[in-house]
């Protein structure tokens, strides 16, 4: 019997169906927070304003999930995954709420900031609490039930942001959070019985600051650069060299500490390390396609925010479709093989989107999606079954939040890093090619053509322009992709050979 089954019981039966119904709901709170926010938000931006800081919307949630989300795998261990879980959920709710009753972008960036103060906690402890009540010729087949919920969720989330946003209020897609979130909490709280042994644990506090300052400062430079400031600026520099430095310190911090945030031991097994750096890069690739194709979808196409949710809805379907099979494959031909039929998938996504234009319409994106969400589902679920098989039950928690850790730090680096490179190109298209307007644009200016009433009142040279501009950007975004997903193709190729699940 799997060690799983015999740590963290407590007296009373878990129902292991029930607690995984209620871990995949959760876990889809999460999920479908990039979806059908990135669908909802042209109308957003188009209520409130602020093009300029749409790239923040995500940076703030995507910033305190990652940097929360060490301290809540420690917690975890500390005082049991039932209540650090219920806690982050609560959390992830009150941000929510706050969210849809938002008046400003400011307002609403704050209030994410909320969001992903709880999210944190729900996507690695879920995941670990599978590893704990499940044996390990079972995992493959759960993970790959985990890994469908991304799926799922993009098919869900463009879908049900699409309608909200058409038919009620884009406020609307994060209060429908609630109920989801309270039923979530009602399965784990009533059907998940844990014994969690009383310990002395030291949380390693001073590691957590230090690495959400580096990782603040580095997205701050990365967002504001080539816009706000010149990358060579007085102020880029010096936030650059304030995250090198408090990285610097992490690392001597976590080298000394009894119980570090990131212990580095877990990454010298190989199949961590390369799980870890790949994930790494493909949240960087996930949150550059799910963040921008539907502005591409709606502000160039001209299409509604239905048909921009559906064009990123594939991506879903394919999701889960590749979550399934991959617990099969990992079992035959080993998570290598498995990873790497995965990253292919992606250069083949990435070469689709760097081809779309706006007469190749919405399928041609869809196309380019779907393509995506194979190589993700081949790829997440066999990340997960590998670290939790390459580590004994009392590192699993932390050894499954460091992975949960490198990709949202992907999704964090990917929206400041590839948010900074659409304005920038959009502010040297304007200024490289608006002699002939005498308006004075910025990026806020990309705005209007995400509201169908303004768009149509633009004088159609004016209109083409900006709408060649948004292109001209995100191709440039959609190259970076592709690269990343050569990065990420050629980590894999690192994975040992010998290694199977």
């Amino acid at each position: 019997m799997d060690k799983a089954l015999t740590e963290g019981q407590s007296s009373k039966k878990t129902n292991r169906p029930i607690v995984l119904a209620s871990i995949m709901l959760a876990m889809f709170l999460g999920a479908i927070e990039g979806t059908i926010v990135s669908t909802a938000m042209p109308a957003i931006v188009g209520e409130l304003g602020g093009f300029s800081l749409y790239g923040w919307v995500f940076s703030s949630y995507l910033l305190m999930n990652a940097v929360t989300v060490l301290i809540y795998g420690k917690l975890s261990d500390l005082f049991g995954r039932k209540p650090i879980l219920l806690i982050g959920i609560i959390i992830f709710l009150i941000g929510s709420i706050l969210c849809g009753f938002a008046q400003s972008m400011t307002m609403l960036i704050v209030f994410r900031f909320i969001q992903g103060l709880g999210a944190g906690a729900i996507t690695p402890i879920a995941t670990t609490i599978v590893g704990d009540i499940y044996t390990k010729e079972e995992r493959a087949k759960i993970q790959g039930y985990l890994s469908s919920v991304w799926g799922i969720s993009a098919i869900a989330g463009p879908a049900l942001g699409g309608i909200l946003v058409e038919y009620v209020s884009w406020r609307f897609v994060f209060w429908l959070n609630l109920p989801l979130g309270i039923l979530a909490m009602v399965g784990v709280g009533v059907f998940l019985h844990e014994h969690v042994a009383k310990k002395k644990h030291r949380i390693d506090y001073r590691g957590a600051v230090l690495i959400m300052i580096s990782v603040s400062c580095l997205m701050f430079v990365l967002v504001e650069g080539g816009t706000r400031w010149a990358w060579m600026s007085f102020e880029s520099i010096a936030l650059l060299a304030v995250s090198i430095a408090a990285f610097v310190l992490f690392y001597f911090q976590e080298k000394k500490a009894d119980e570090p945030m990131m212990p580095f031991s877990i990454w010298k097994e190989r199949p961590i390390f390369i799980a870890n750096m790949t994930s790494m890069t493909t949240g960087i690739m996930l949150i550059g396609i799910s963040s921008y194709l539907p502005t591409f979808v709606q502000g160039v196409m001209e299409r509604s925010p239905i048909v921009a949710g559906f064009a990123l809805t594939t991506m879903s379907i394919g999701w889960p479709i590749a979550s399934t099979f991959a617990g099969i494959l990992l079992l035959k031909i080993g998570f290598r093989t498995t990873s790497l039929l995965g990253g292919a998938a992606l250069i083949m996504g990435s070469i689709l989107f760097i081809t779309l234009t706006p007469d190749a319409g919405p399928l041609w994106a869809a196309v380019g999606s779907f393509m995506v969400g194979l190589g993700m589902g081949l790829t997440t679920t066999s990340f997960i079954v590998v670290i939790q098989s390459s580590v004994s039950w009392e590192q699993r928690g932390i050894a499954t939040a460091s992975n949960s850790f490198m990709r949202n730090l992907g999704n964090t680096i990917g929206a400041a890093l590839l948010g900074g490179i659409l304005n920038s190109q959009i502010l040297r298209y304007f200024k490289e090619n608006g002699q002939d307007f005498n308006a004075d644009l910025s990026v806020d200016s990309i705005t209007v053509l995400l509201n169908q009433n303004e768009r149509n009142l633009l004088p159609d040279s004016l209109l083409q322009f900006l709408q060649d501009g948004l292109t001209y950007s995100l191709h440039i975004v959609y190259y970076v992709v592709l690269l990343i997903a050569v990065i990420s193709f050629i980590l894999i190729l690192l994975l040992p050979r010998e290694k199977k699940v």
